[in-house]
């Protein structure tokens, strides 16, 4: 299978053999979310998702920012999610199922955030959102949602406090902080900083390395480290027990185990 191309060219897609790289691309706006923006991008991480042949999703912005949040203009013009604006909106149901934070959060296939600058206020739910963060020294996470009397709608006030703990979380949103990429990387908000330009090299390389290893395990480990954070520790045992027993008669179980005893790269398939 291969991916389909975008509908829109504000998010750009493409396969590098099992890797899939999305890019939100309004450079001149440092890639402020739009409407199209939105759709597309939930589109693009379900196909990726469903696609046996992509084991893993980079994540990056095009130009000097990752993403600026939400589109302000267009939320202020009543474009995101909100109708045609005016007094005589029509009242709609609260349904965020298909939103990007919620398709991100339910994905199996691993993401890795390429943070090539700025991420702020939706745009830094986005990369809170992806299982890893590679940061150019050139990045920032902005936690300002104070500053325009909004609150991190995305997921951020779920997540951030479980990434850092509590007491730092409420530092960066009560008193607004923006961190470079050296604090991310000491708070444990990013994985690791590269050079601006060894950014996709640095993502591409790990992406391979994840692409590399047996899908069902990757995609199963992420998917019991989500349900974890809201089991017991008897009911997630239970739960890998029970996919442990399939994998065991998986062709990748034996794959593996051979290329132990012949001592030489396995060849996964997904089967």
């Amino acid at each position: 299978m291969a991916l389909t191309p975008s509908s829109t060219d504000e998010v750009l897609v493409e396969q590098r053999d099992n890797i899939a790289i999305i890019t939100l691309n309004r450079p001149d706006r440092l890639n402020a979310i739009s409407r199209p923006m939105l759709n597309e991008l939930s589109v693009k991480m379900v196909e990726a998702n469903k696609d046996p042949d992509i084991r893993c999703i980079i994540l990056t912005g095009s130009g000097k920012g990752f993403c600026a949040g939400l589109d302000l203009i267009d939320v202020g013009q009543g474009g995101i999610g909100s109708g045609s604006g005016g007094e005589n909106r029509p009242r709609t149901l609260f349904d965020l199922r298909d939103a990007p934070i919620n398709v991100m959060w339910s994905l199996d296939t691993p993401v890795i955030c390429a943070l090539n600058g700025a991420a702020a206020g939706y745009g830094m739910d986005i990369t809170l959102l992806c299982d890893i963060r590679i940061a150019a020294e050139s990045a920032k996470m902005a936690a300002v949602t104070a500053k325009r009397n909004v609150v991190p709608e995305s997921g951020g006030t779920w997540l951030l406090p479980r990434l850092i703990g509590w007491a730092k979380a409420a530092e960066l949103y009560y008193r607004a902080r923006v961190l470079g990429a050296q604090e991310c990387l000491e708070i444990g908000l990013v994985n690791t900083i590269v050079p601006d330009d060894k950014l996709m090299e640095t993502a591409l390389e790990w992406a391979q390395e994840i692409a590399d290893n047996a899908p069902l395990a990757v995609q199963t480990t992420k998917r019991m480290m989500r349900m974890g954070l809201e089991e017991s520790y008897d009911t997630s045992v239970d739960h890998l027990m029970v996919h442990l027993a399939g994998m065991f008669a998986s062709e990748d179980f034996k794959e593996g185990v051979q290329a132990f005893i012949e001592r030489r790269k396995p060849k996964f398939t997904g089967r």
